[in-house]
């Protein structure tokens, strides 16, 4: 008994160091040595992250808290409103349209299009949809041109009224502020919101063609690896734009690469996005991806790029790399054309000193002047010679005797011509 009670006295005793050498150490940190410390804390959960996938749908808001609501499975789902003395009913297909059905006919207030017009609300009105495009009929100039339109706000509970009780979400008033115009109050079970999204970040190929992650977003084909959307092997390069709000761009943290499986693919990333230089919507900062196959494989590599936000979901999303052969180092070429180049420096100077050296003792050994005195120049004169033909072969007796004879001409006055002169001067004196 009183030996378990000397280990819990020691292990109280324990711990209580332990705490006072925590807050020491806590209290004379300072910011350049809490750095690593929140590096490593933001590397830690970006590991552990998994990617904010935009949703299969437009049916989806982002709230005042930056955190997804998605009403996908509201989708089409009927609310129907009994105006009594109106003449009307309206209907609210929840992202689908408005309509106000009577005897008559349909009416139509406006659809939820593509351009998703679901936005946040204020005061008890939690979120607001916009229904464009309805019927023109005498409403060909009203909300530009865009028809008859609507708007539903949404209050996430019960009616304050006290309506829909016992139903799963109701209409519980609407007003007609013109025969083109109608608004409507609609009390729906909301969702849970999701994770907190980093509004405003976008991260895409450059040039700008395609983007990865969107509105903080990651898009689909690239919440995963997808066999469709990898790169092929030839490829070694892949570079990648970051924006952000000006305002929350000090937020962005380094990027973390984590690649499946471990072995056989080489990451290395590099620009200004991968030192951590804020990103903003005019000054957009560049990440680039060099990856080099070092092990050949059947299926794609995973490599996953995961970018911390500060007090936000870290961004994640995943590139796909085919490995079909392996690739040699970047610098084993590199490395060759260094050696090229300075074998031929040391060629380029040892022949400069075996021709200066040749030149110099041939002028003052052999007496040479002029060109003949440059190295090599009397191998190069027989060269030339051999090419030319020039001195090959032998004379025959009579070519080099009509050489001779054809010297002796051109040396001399002929002959013939002064004995013939002379004989016409003695034949003339003899008459």
């Amino acid at each position: 008994m009183a030996s378990g009670i000397k280990i819990q006295l020691l292990s109280i005793i324990i711990l209580t160091k332990y705490s006072l050498l925590l807050h020491l150490i806590h209290s004379k940190r300072n910011a350049e040595t809490e750095m690593p410390f929140r590096f490593a804390f933001f590397t830690f959960l970006a590991l552990k992250a998994t990617s904010i996938v935009a949703p299969s749908s437009n049916c989806y808001v982002i709230d005042n808290s930056s955190r997804i609501v998605d009403f996908t499975n509201w989708i089409g789902h009927e609310f129907e409103y009994d105006a009594k003395g109106l003449g009307s009913d309206l209907a609210v297909r929840f992202c689908k349209d408005v309509e106000a059905r009577s005897q008559t006919g349909y009416v139509d207030f406006g659809r939820f299009d593509k351009y998703n017009y679901f936005v946040t609300g204020s005061g008890r009105v939690d979120f607001v949809q916009g229904f464009y495009n309805g019927d023109l009929r005498k409403c060909e100039d009203r909300f530009d041109k865009m028809g008859r339109t609507a708007q539903v706000n949404i209050i996430c509970g019960a009616c304050p009224n006290g309506q829909c009780k016992d139903v799963p979400g109701c209409v519980c008033n609407i007003t007609y502020e013109s025969t083109c115009r109608v608004l409507a109050e609609l009390a729906i079970p909301c969702v849970k919101p999701g994770p907190r999204v980093f509004k405003g970040f976008t991260v895409g190929f450059h040039p700008r063609t395609w983007e990865l992650v969107y509105d903080g977003m990651t898009q689909l084909g690239f919440e995963k690896s997808h066999h469709e959307f990898s790169f092929t092997t030839e490829q070694a390069h892949v570079a990648l734009y970051m924006t952000a709000i000006a305002s929350l761009s000090t937020l962005v943290q380094k990027p973390v690469v984590k690649i499946f499986p471990d072995n056989g693919l080489e990451v290395r990333l590099s620009g200004s996005g991968a030192s951590g230089k804020p990103p903003t919507t005019l000054s957009p900062t560049m990440l680039a991806i060099d990856w080099r196959c070092e092990k050949a494989r059947d299926s794609p590599y995973e490599v996953n790029v995961t970018i911390p936000v500060e007090g936000y979901e870290p961004v994640q999303f995943s590139l796909t790399k085919m490995c079909e052969y392996r690739q040699d180092q970047d610098g084993d070429a590199t490395r060759g054309w260094a050696i090229f180049g300075i074998l031929s420096c040391i060629f380029i100077v040892l022949s400069t000193l075996f021709c200066c050296g040749g030149f110099i003792y041939k002028t003052r050994v052999e007496r040479q002047h002029g060109i003949d005195a440059l190295p090599g120049m009397t191998i190069l004169s027989a060269c030339l010679e051999t090419v030319s033909g020039a001195g090959q072969g032998y004379t025959r007796a009579e070519d080099f005797n009509n050489a001779y004879a054809s010297e002796a001409s051109w040396e001399r006055p002929p002959v013939p011509a002064q004995g013939t002169r002379r004989q016409s001067e003695r034949k003339y004196g003899a008459i």
